[in-house]
């Protein structure tokens, strides 16, 4: 039924999509001859014949182009790619005939002024797709806002496939088989948002990553604790859940580190639900009371020992009460005071593998949880239709008791007993049967609003309504607006984003979105999820475009906690921080990475991109700043002195440790760009060139042999190995660029760590910019960059415009892209003015005719 209604929409919403035109060409009465000598001087050696380098061809600027009065589109493109590359001095190449830094500021300025100047007289906008599903990113969020819930989206979709850097853009197709898992989705997010009757258990399983060290704290849990893992879990119902550990086991299935009795805690909340001891001699059990809620004297608790590990493993299972909701899921182990054995040197602070990290002390591996188990949640007696409002829940166990281990408590909870999905959802309850439509009607219509991202139409009610009746029959009120919202979640105005265009209009022509539409591209861009209230009512009344609003609002959602997507989601992918995940360097090399380094790592760069967005700081501080974040961990990594602890907290550099700072010396970016066994000037140059310098090179051709392998190559240094690739014709203009600013950075290995020496060598760090300019190290290329702001600000503002337009950046949006970048300078390019001028733009606010 759910497919049916949803194929039936889909086609309905196809229907606004208009036919497709052909762009056309614009007069221009000018062509200034400064260009076409300026072309003919230092250009069309190479950009010539049959065969122009990179497979550009200026002999159109030669004095018969002179009298040509239109520009093209092509014309366009190879202009800007013209202006693109001599803005990184890039062209012409460095051992050819070059202009001086006056004659590259006037030719620049020059076909810039044209090209500007042709965009405010015939705007050119693009085109975003007319349907684009929302990602996984976007649906999770979606339905947090929507129905305060946090859902694990991972489990239920599959991931996105990224596009120009980011999985928002390549979202028009919609599978079969994507379809299905939305359906299946949406049935288990409203059962569990609206807590309706549990006819079966549920469970949720929570691995460790297993090169996770756990002998020290875990930041989330209670201090006086080590190791373990915390997690947020949406318990459907009140009632009893069964919790099982498993503990980690090295490569001969053996628990690793259990010599004497440890004890493991299970915090709900922060407060101490069951304890576990486990031996690995025999001792006497200890009585588990029988009570269900624990209490500080007595908490229910779970002796495990045995002669094997199969035995010691198989009593930690126990039963815990827990209220409906979501609730922090703590699982560590009590610290224990000891002693470190005199050995010959420090160990690793790695601790996670008896071949190589042995653990000093056992580990959880996996927490499972299935519940609710007693029948009392497991199948509702009274339909919420007869509630008088005050309860939601059958259960009402006690308020838990102060702990050692603080107060804890669910903060989200509310005094009527209802989780905060359904204090979401039920804005209304019936006290009567005649009442259950009226409240349906209201309670749909308000989730429909924000879920369709529009004003109501007439009909939008219908199929819920339905719905909602036959849940009504089958299993009272709560089952119909469950049945209801599983039907809107299937809705492709929910799981789709329209964007219609007139039927007045010719092809090619530009017109600006809706209120409505731009409140969606607002909301995508800045949250990835839907608009609130605010900004609905705003487009609904007309006033959102009004440049006062807009910005008032820009800055709002800015402050808003949701921006924290731009963080999470935006810099993760242009940064390439979800490819940390990924990241196993060599262990005989680096035996002290773990997973709780790869973390801190990502983590450090997500708090400096925070710290910019939430102080609206200059994007210049993300190249050079004299602040960083760090915890005990990533500070022992780096060599930083006197921060302890696992919490994260800024630090300020001094002398002494000042190679840290800036995105380009942290760990995150400087392993991403690395092999698992040696750094890779070539990855890292590159990287730069296409993710701070916005001039990427192309991928290399598919004819180029790789290095040859030498039996000697252990003692070359990086620098004489990459040698060969310049040495190749095929590769050289390739590796002329990438190479000597990678360089740059090799005083930083493959983990992020300094050194000075790399295979018994001295680091040799000299580089050279792409004008030729040489470098002694990776501060003199900051140097350079802050010198030239434009073009690091200039190629974050395309990544944000990728992000914020679902789309890649084409040659017609440089206009804009120039004058958000030039209206920024004013604001000492805080990052506000950036988003400001994004969403102000011309790509943003209008859309071509199709």
């Amino acid at each position: 039924m759910f497919k049916l209604l949803f194929f039936i929409s889909l086609v309905a919403g196809w229907c606004f999509i208009q036919s497709s035109g052909a762009a056309q060409e614009v007069d221009l009465t000018d062509r200034p001859n400064d260009v076409v000598s300026f072309v003919s001087e230092y250009c069309i050696d190479c950009h010539q014949g049959t065969e122009p380098t990179a497979g550009l061809n200026l002999e159109s600027f030669g004095a018969s182009f002179i009298q040509v009065a239109t520009l093209a589109p092509t014309d366009r493109r190879d202009w800007e790619r013209m202006v693109k590359r001599l803005r990184s001095r890039q062209m012409p190449p460095r051992d050819s005939h070059r202009p001086d830094e006056a004659k590259y500021h006037a030719i620049i300025e020059k076909l810039e002024s044209i090209l500007d100047q042709h965009a405010s007289q015939h705007p050119e906008p693009g085109r975003t797709e007319s349907i684009r599903r929302l990602n996984r990113t976007e649906y999770r969020n979606a339905i947090r806002d929507l129905l305060a819930l946090d859902v694990d989206v991972n489990a239920m979709l599959p991931p996105d496939e990224a596009g120009h850097g980011f999985d928002n853009v390549t979202v028009g197709g919609l599978p079969p088989i994507l379809l299905s898992r939305y359906v299946t989705a949406a049935e288990r997010i409203s059962q569990t948002a609206v807590g309706a009757a549990i006819h079966s258990p549920a469970g949720l399983t929570v691995r460790v990553p297993a090169d996770q060290s756990q002998e020290s704290h875990v930041d989330g849990l209670p201090l006086g604790t080590r190791g373990g893992t915390v997690f947020e879990y949406h318990f459907p119902a009140s009632g009893e859940y069964e919790i099982q550990l498993r503990l980690a086991r090295d490569r001969d299935e053996r628990i690793e580190g259990l010599k004497g009795s440890h004890e493991i805690d299970v915090l709900i909340d922060r407060q101490l639900a069951r304890r576990f001891t486990i031996s690995s001699q025999k001792t006497s059990p200890q009585k588990t009371p029988s009570q269900k809620t624990p209490s500080p004297k007595t908490q229910p608790s779970n002796q495990a020992y045995g002669e094997d590990d199969a035995s010691v493993e198989a009593g930690l299972k126990g039963r815990i009460v827990v209220e409906a909701g979501p609730h922090s899921v703590g699982v560590t182990f009590p610290e224990k005071s000891k002693s470190l054995a005199e050995i010959k040197r420090q160990p690793f602070d790695a601790s996670f593998n008896r071949h190589r990290h042995p653990r000093r002390e056992p580990a959880i591996f996996e927490v499972s949880i299935v519940g609710p188990m007693d029948s009392a949640s497991s199948s509702k007696t009274e339909p919420m239709a007869l509630a008088t409002g005050d309860a939601v829940s059958d259960i009402a166990d006690p308020k838990p008791e102060a702990s050692a281990y603080g107060s804890g408590g669910n903060a989200s909870s509310t005094t009527r007993g209802m989780t905060p999905s359904q204090t979401r959802i039920f804005t209304c309850l019936p006290t009567k049967p005649d009442e259950a439509v009226v409240c349906a009607e209201k309670i749909l219509a308000r989730v429909m609003r924000l879920a369709y991202r529009r004003p109501l139409r007439d009909d939008d009610l219908t199929v819920p309504m339905r719905f909602f009746e036959v849940g009504l029959q089958q299993g009272g009120f709560e089952t119909g607006i469950e049945s209801a919202l599983a039907a809107v979640l299937v809705n492709p105005y929910f799981l789709l984003r329209f964007e219609t265009q007139p039927n007045d209009l010719k092809s090619g022509s530009s017109y600006s979105v809706s209120d409505i539409e731009l409140a969606s591209r607002l909301s995508f861009f800045l949250w990835s999820s839907i608009p609130d209230d605010e900004l609905l009512t705003l487009a609904e009344q007309g006033k959102l475009r009004q440049p006062e609003v807009l910005q008032e609002q820009v800055m709002r959602m800015l402050r808003d906690s949701r921006s924290q997507s731009l963080v999470t989601n935006f810099a993760a992918q242009w940064l390439y921080l979800r490819n940390l995940d990924s990241f196993r360097p060599d262990m005989r090399l680096f035996p002290d990475f773990d997973d709780n380094l790869r973390t801190a790592l990502r983590r450090e760069t997500e708090l400096l991109f925070d710290w910019v967005l939430r102080e609206d700081r200059s994007v210049l501080d993300l190249i050079s700043t004299d602040t960083t974040f760090l915890n005990e961990r990533l500070a022992k990594h780096y060599g930083v002195p006197h921060v302890i602890g696992s919490h994260f907290r800024p630090v300020q550099l001094s002398e002494s440790n000042s190679h840290r700072g800036g995105l380009l010396r942290h760990g995150s970016i400087l392993a991403v760009t690395s092999y698992a066994t040696r750094t890779s000037p070539t990855v890292r140059g590159n990287w730069i060139l296409g993710n701070i310098l916005g001039t990427p090179l192309p991928p290399a051709p598919p004819n180029v042999p790789a290095l040859k392998d030498k039996s000697h190559s252990e003692s070359l240094s990086i620098r004489e190995r990459l040698s060969e690739h310049r040495a190749n014709p095929a590769c050289a203009s390739c590796h002329d660029l990438m190479d000597p600013i990678g360089f740059a950075f090799e005083n930083f290995d493959a983990v992020g760590r300094w050194r000075t020496f790399d295979n018994g060598r001295m680091v040799d760090a000299t580089g050279e910019l792409p004008d030729g300019t040489k470098i002694v190290n990776f501060e003199e290329l900051e140097q350079s960059i802050l010198k030239h702001p434009d073009l690091f600000v200039g190629t974050l503002t395309e990544k944000l415009m990728t992000f914020a337009l679902g789309r890649g950046i084409e040659s017609y949006d440089a206009p804009a892209i120039r004058k958000i970048v030039r209206d920024a300078a004013a604001h000492d390019y805080c990052f506000s003015s950036l988003v400001s001028g994004i969403v102000s733009s011309v790509p943003f606010q209008m859309r071509v005719i199709e």
